[in-house]
């Protein structure tokens, strides 16, 4: 059983960075294909980057690409997100997704993965 633990949520305001951390236990940290998504209040979760297992390839949202880069170690057995430049907008709740084989196909659809951190509130004030 994988379980992962987010860390590194915040108040910050508009323009500020902030990185978040998402480290991991159980399980086999190397194969995992792995996802950040936020959701605010009222709305659905919705994707905001991924990265392939090997760590050597990711994607982003069209809202987060220009700002927000994802990267994982693979030793250390965690999941960063790096957010730059941050808007009101970005305010959610972060959680980080694990799950085998996720990247090539559906790796945006919060139901295709199947481990999650219980989330990190992030904040930001105009």
């Amino acid at each position: 059983q994988v379980q992962l633990v987010e860390s590194g949520g915040g108040l910050v305001q508009a323009g500020d960075s902030l990185m978040l951390s998402c480290t991991t236990s159980g399980g086999s940290f190397s194969v995992l294909d792995m996802a950040w998504f936020r959701q605010a209040p009222g709305k659905e979760r919705e994707f905001v980057a991924s990265i392939f297992w090997k760590g050597t390839s990711s994607r982003l949202s069209d809202s987060v690409s220009r700002r927000f880069r994802i990267s994982r170690d693979n030793t250390e057995r965690t999941l960063y997100l790096q957010m730059n430049t941050m808007k009101p907008e970005d305010t959610a709740v972060y959680f980080c997704a694990a799950g085998i084989d996720k990247y090539t196909t559906g790796h945006d659809i919060p139901g295709n993965y199947d481990y999650w951190g219980q989330g990190t509130q992030v904040t930001v004030s105009s």
